[in-house]
């Protein structure tokens, strides 16, 4: 992978809303699809099980993604895959049956993975060493915005009919029209040296079990949050601003967090940040009861929680390089793809056994993050 000058402010301006398009149709998706197969009738369990789709397309990608870029280069794999998503959004109120909607979770997943991935790698390759972290809490921040905009737009937009997936169709095709701009510096994105994915996991076990539980809380937390806050009494339209409140508090605190990072053993922070992770949500239950208090809760925790993937993509962006860098984002493309299968399977199963299932499976998997990265010892020199 060639570097950019690190004064391409189109470039970064590009990766940014790349970054931001792939929040936002993801989380615009996962709330938005779940509240209509709830409106249609189906169990929490087939809920999950059609979020889990959206796994399975990301780990297909993952195996795919470094050939198919090499081979199409980035600019036109980014662009493709904003245009497939913008496509897949507009299907899904156009088909009638419900069971089309899983192979079309599967492709969105797909092309999700794409903007995942290569919005990283982009952005190491824009990224000198002395602003690395602030550069990846703009990212993590950028991510959060687009995260937050989806349940924004469906707290105005409702979840009835054609449009909010037009919406979300519009902006991935317009962030798309901005990538095509031949001022857009891009990398040349070459295979990696190893198709190992195996070495990959073991240089950074730590990073890929921070992925895992991006992915499994993320997507859990993006399909059932409303659904767990209408359960305990709230209203539709209340309750899908949640999500943006915690979405806010993770774009305003990754810059302090990121600061952080640049002043103690990102390590030790990374577990600091999931242990607090695990004992904020279990204050969830208590705080939605007290109204005014899940506002702050949720800012505080979103912004904790995302703080984890914040200081790993540092220290991941800190210790490689070029091709070998590709590896290492397909292995937590991976395990994206793994976390973001379980995750909503669980979490769905949990609050079909109990109303706080969804508070159960949180503090559950950031405990047991918080437990791994003291346990994992890494093969290399990284956290």
């Amino acid at each position: 992978m060639q570097p950019l000058s690190q004064n391409s402010l189109p470039a970064r301006i590009a990766v940014i809303a790349t970054a931001a398009i792939f929040g936002l149709t993801y989380s615009l998706s996962a709330a938005l699809i779940a509240l209509d197969l709830a409106e249609r009738g189906l169990s929490e369990g087939l809920i999950g099980a059609n979020a889990a789709m959206h796994a399975i397309g990301v780990l297909c990608m993952a195996v795919l993604l470094p050939p198919l870029t090499a081979w199409l280069g980035l600019r036109r794999t980014i662009i493709g895959s904003l245009l497939s998503a913008a496509f897949l959004l507009c299907l899904f109120p156009a088909l009638p049956f419900v069971w089309l909607w899983f192979p079309l979770r599967i492709l969105l997943g797909a092309a999700s993975e794409v903007l995942f991935v290569l919005s990283e790698t982009w952005l190491n390759a824009l990224s000198s060493e002395a602003s690395r972290a602030r550069t990846m809490g703009a990212y993590t921040a950028a991510l959060s915005v687009g995260f937050a905009l989806g349940p924004l737009i469906l707290s105005f937009a409702g979840s009835d009919g054609f449009l909010p997936y037009a919406i979300g169709a519009g902006l991935a095709a317009g962030a798309a029209v901005l990538v095509l701009s031949p001022s857009i510096a891009v990398p040349a994105i070459e295979r990696p040296d190893h198709g190992n994915p195996l070495r990959y996991m073991r240089l950074a076990p730590i990073a890929m079990a921070a992925t895992a539980l991006n992915a499994a809380v993320e997507t859990a937390g993006l399909t059932f949050l409303t659904l767990y806050a209408m359960s305990v009494g709230w209203e539709e339209a209340q309750a899908t601003q949640l999500m943006t409140c915690m979405m806010f508090g993770a774009i305003v605190l990754q810059l302090p967090i990121g600061w952080l990072g640049d002043t103690m053993d990102r390590r030790k922070l990374i577990i600091l940040l999931a242990v607090l992770s695990a004992f904020g949500a279990l204050v969830w239950p208590w705080a939605l009861d007290v109204r005014w208090t899940i506002y702050p809760l949720l800012f505080v925790w979103g912004g904790l929680f995302v703080g984890i993937y914040t200081i790993m993509l540092t220290i991941i962006g800190s210790r490689f390089a070029g091709s070998e860098i590709i590896g290492i984002y397909a292995g937590m493309g991976v395990f994206w793809g793994i976390g973001a299968l379980l995750g909503p399977v669980l979490a769905g199963v949990g609050m079909q056994a109990t109303t706080h299932g969804l508070v159960v499976f949180v503090a559950l998997a950031c405990a047991a993050f918080a437990l791994a990265a003291i346990l994992l010892k890494p093969a290399s020199d990284v956290a």
